[in-house]
């Protein structure tokens, strides 16, 4: 069913080792090597059998994502049927971002761009229809057909299920217009033209549409009560405040509202009249350590199911005495694990669940609230569920950085190995301001491990959850302090005696990305190598680009890295790009980029590709002429993902699988680009 959470997913959105003697054991994917198992990458990095499973409003169905022709589409069975009499429903040619039943079940809604370019238009199909005589699926309608628009799924009626509210920026590239969709027909109607700067609008349970947000220039967002044709201010938060709106109460009387304004450093969860301006407080970590992390609802009764804190680990404050139940009974059954309730009829009577862990495979279940019966649906990696002997832990850990700051994060040592004198890779996530690794599975972590490193995910400052000041600690300190709190993480493994100083590698994409062109440039004898993925080189560049529906953002950008419209700020900004010191850049880079990035453009690692190679500084560059910020294709992430562990292996001497599947070893040879052909013009975007 179409909930937040859904939402939110629909609109969005990673040599020294050559070794010989490599055999395939039993069964498995698992390669033998001197005795230790050596996991083949497509365990990690191919396509699962079945994920995404969901189940139908009704209970009737269930649908998933599977590969069809090679790429992960959607895939629906009724429930008494094995998977293998499943019938495809898409036929992308490109992995799916997301998808959904609607709430009476007639339609599975999926969204995808082309070729990574963020372009979005929204699709349905009819999950009964059959597929025209010559095809295997049926057809699916596109409804917003229209080019070069980023479409998002506003708000879906539970009171009408055939209808959806829509934001377009089909008018204006910078601003999403309101619409009301008509699903059966496809009919679009205007609600809301967007020439106000209006970045949300909020509905009821009826429909009703009651509160829409305000940007402003400086970054400031006012939350504004809809009064017929004239918006009244009820809230206001400044460009290094956050609030949301997270649902109504039973009675459509308040909203909920998650907040960190004045002199909040938490976000906290409180009740808001829009009539009064009336604030009421509600919950806040009791543990005061982190921000409010999440709501449930239950749509029936339109009251709180639970409350969540992302810590460690996550934390579940629950409010229905039922739930708590499910919640516990499951815990029992799965100890050591976490518990996801995946999908859930309308009545919340049956659900899909996820049964997930840092060193484990992930399980789907079938449950029966009701019966308290579970039944096993399907493990999307089966063949890595044989391996989980050779997953090795996540530990989270806190280190100290250059002022003091406590910088949280986690370590994973290799299975088998003592944790002294590894090689290590500091793995670091985007963002940068919001996002931030989290504990469970994580497939390049697990691949990094198996092959020999330590890996470090250090949640630097400006990573989201921590807190406000936290967060707004990151401020004008890209390749600053910022940049400190990934170099001292590593100079605590080196003081720990877990790293070896001289093979620590820097890898990340997106900010990741840009912290590792940052750690190579202003600490060039900390690293012996770095990996960037989609990273900018230089911010000016990277700022002249942001695609025109970021224009609300700008403000909150600036505030990150600098005011590129003062002296200060482009001093700022020229400092903290790695393009400009790419003359103290020493270490061997590889740089991966998607040609069709609209965030990042391909711009930024052309430029420092060409930075380089007239230095004479060794540079390697992959680009896909079908991706955009990040690999999504299997072949591409097959390709390299083996590019990378050959570099890694080649520079600081971990484990390397010398055999490449035929069609990845010739689509790396496509990716592979000759620097010394690389060009670049000021003003070619």
């Amino acid at each position: 069913m179409i909930n937040a959470f859904t939402i939110k997913l629909m609109t969005i959105p990673l040599a020294i080792g050559m070794f010989s003697n490599l055999a395939y054991s039993q069964g498995t994917k698992i390669k033998t090597q001197a005795g230790s198992p050596l996991l083949d990458r497509e365990l990690f990095f191919g396509n699962p059998e079945i994920s995404s499973g969901k189940l139908s409003p009704d209970g009737k169905f269930i649908s998933f994502m599977k590969p069809y022709q090679g790429i992960m589409n959607v895939w629906v069975k009724e429930f008494a049927e094995p998977f293998d009499q499943a019938r495809p429903l898409t036929d992308s040619k490109r992995p799916l971002r997301g998808y959904a039943w609607t709430e009476d079940g007639k339609y599975i809604l999926f969204v995808k761009d082309s070729n990574g370019d963020e372009n979005i238009n929204l699709f349905a199909v009819d999950p009964n229809a059959k597929p025209a005589e010559s095809k295997e699926t049926p057809d699916s309608r596109n409804l917003t057909p229209l080019k070069d628009v980023s479409a998002r799924i506003v708000h879906a009626s539970e009171n009408n299920p055939d209808l959806l509210w829509v934001g377009l920026n089909d008018r204006d590239k910078a601003w999403h217009d309101l619409y009301k969709l008509k699903i059966s027909t496809g009919e679009l109607t205007m609600v809301y033209q967007n020439e106000d700067r209006i970045t949300g609008y909020e509905f009821d349970w009826d429909d009703n549409l009651r509160l829409l947000s305000r940007t402003d220039p400086a970054g400031n967002t006012t939350l504004l009560r809809k009064d017929n044709d004239k918006l009244v201010p009820i809230y206001e938060t400044s460009v290094t405040e956050n609030a949301g709106v997270s649902g109504w109460d039973a009675k459509n009387e308040n909203i909920y509202l998650v907040t960190n304004k004045g002199d909040l450093d938490l976000q906290t969860l409180y009740k808001l009249n829009p009539e009064t301006k009336e604030l009421e407080f509600l919950e806040s970590d009791p543990e005061e350590r982190v921000d409010f992390g999440g709501l449930q609802m239950d749509h029936n009764t339109r009251k709180i199911i639970s409350t969540s804190y992302t810590d460690d680990k996550t934390r579940y404050y629950w409010r229905d005495k039922t739930w708590e139940a499910n919640y516990k009974f499951l815990q029992e059954k799965f100890p050591g694990r976490e518990i996801a309730f995946q999908s859930a009829t309308e009545d919340y009577s049956k659900f899909l669940i996820a049964v997930h862990g840092d060193k484990y495979a992930a399980e789907a279940w079938y449950f029966d609230a009701q019966k308290h019966e579970l039944i096993f649906q399907y493990t999307p990696r089966p063949e890595l569920k044989e391996v989980e002997d050779y997953l090795a832990p996540m530990k989270s850990i806190r280190y100290t950085s250059s002022d003091g700051l406590e910088i949280p994060g986690y370590l994973t040592i290799p299975v088998g190995m003592e944790a002294k004198n590894l090689p290590v890779v500091i793995l670091v996530h985007g963002g940068p301001k919001g996002p931030r690794d989290s504990w469970g599975y994580n497939p390049l972590v697990q691949f990094l491990a198996n092959r020999g490193y330590a890996v470090l995910q250090p949640n630097f400052r400006a990573s989201g959850g921590y807190g406000k000041k936290f967060l707004n600690a990151g401020d004008l300190q890209w390749g600053k302090l910022m940049q400190d709190d990934i170099t001292w993480g590593v100079k605590y493994l080196i003081d720990e005696g877990i790293a070896d100083k001289d093979r620590v590698a820097i890898m990340g994409g997106s900010y990741g990305g840009y912290a590792t062109l940052a750690g190579l440039a202003f600490t060039p004898d900390l690293y012996a190598c770095g990996v960037d993925i989609v990273g900018p080189s230089n911010i000016s560049t990277l700022l002249d680009s942001i695609p025109p529906y970021w224009e609300a953002g700008r403000a909150f950008l600036h505030g990150m890295v600098g005011d590129p419209n003062t002296e200060e700020g482009k001093k700022r900004i020229r400092e903290a790009s790695p393009l400009f010191s790419a003359d103290k850049i020493t270490k061997p880079l590889l740089i991966v980029q998607g040609a069709n990035d609209p965030r990042v453009k391909q711009a930024e690692a052309d430029q420092i590709a060409i930075a380089l190679r007239d230095r004479g500084h060794e540079v390697s560059y992959l680009l896909a002429d079908d991706e955009g910020h990040g690999f999504a294709k299997p072949v591409n992430r097959m390709a390299m993902y083996a590019e990378i562990e050959a570099f890694l292996a080649d520079q600081i001497g971990g484990r390397y699988q010398a055999e490449i599947p035929e069609e990845v070893a010739k689509r790396l040879e496509e990716l592979r680009v000759d620097v010394n052909k690389v060009t670049y013009q000021a003003d070619k975007e």
